[in-house]
């Protein structure tokens, strides 16, 4: 949109995780990030808590998110091509297993329900939760213009600590790479970045839907209210391949 501002955030990290419709007992990601999730590390950033209704209806559609996705390179007889990606990474763990319910400290550490009695199933509980390894990510975000300076501040002096998805997934790299006129100068800066870590670009994730693409999907990641009760709106997406 005409005198919006477009911030780019670089997300790297060991591990990455971004859920869409995840359940307790498995908790999936998406092989990009979710609008959702960059927002939350937006807000994080401002240390802005509870539903943020009013910040979040600014920041929802048609703004544009961009997501380019980054693998590394390796070179060939046939010239350079892309690495292998990292499978996903599945961690299996027990809420509240072992504790003897008998002792009065170990029995705060066992699942309840709300009114304090057993929990539905027993008192431990399975999950299952997978992680995306060694993954890279662009992401170009539209701003509004008199919100771009303000998010920048924050994204390189966050309130809170920021992370990728979930709080084990800390950045290795700098989150906040610069505020741009135009998208195509902020894709300018990728690329550059890019080129000094011999990376090559692997598929984009582009909001709409377009004229080509290798898949186009619906996702529920528009946040409408954060905070004890969330709410999303869905939007349209298309994943093209390089």
């Amino acid at each position: 949109m005409e005198n919006n501002k477009y911030i780019l955030l670089w997300l790297e990290a060991p591990l990455q995780s971004w859920g869409s419709d995840s359940k307790f007992g498995r908790r999936d990601t998406l092989p990009f990030p979710t609008r959702s999730g960059v927002l939350g590390i937006v807000l994080c950033a401002l240390g802005a808590s509870g539903e943020q209704k009013e910040l979040l209806a600014r920041m929802g559609l048609p703004l544009r998110q961009t997501v380019i996705s980054c693998i590394s390179a390796k070179e060939t007889k046939q010239g350079v091509t892309k690495r292998e990606r990292d499978p996903f990474l599945t961690d299996f763990q027990m809420v509240g297993s072992g504790y003897d319910d008998k002792d009065p400290w170990e029995k705060l550490h066992i699942p309840k329900t709300n009114d304090g009695k057993p929990a539905v199933g027993g008192g431990t509980k399975l999950t299952y939760r997978y992680y995306l390894q060694n993954a890279v990510f662009a992401v170009i975000m539209e701003t509004p213009s008199d919100l771009a300076e303000s998010f920048a501040f924050a994204l390189q002096n966050p309130v809170y600590d920021l992370y990728l998805g979930r709080k084990n997934c800390v950045p290795t790299e700098f989150i906040y790479q610069g505020t741009f006129d135009s998208e195509k100068d902020a894709e300018s800066r990728v690329l550059s970045f890019m080129e000094d870590k011999n990376l090559i670009e692997d598929f984009r994730v582009l909001d709409g839907e377009q004229s080509e693409g290798d898949m186009m999907m619906t996702l529920n990641d528009v946040p409408v209210q954060f905070g004890t009760v969330k709410k999303y709106r869905d939007r349209r997406v298309t994943v093209v391949r390089s």
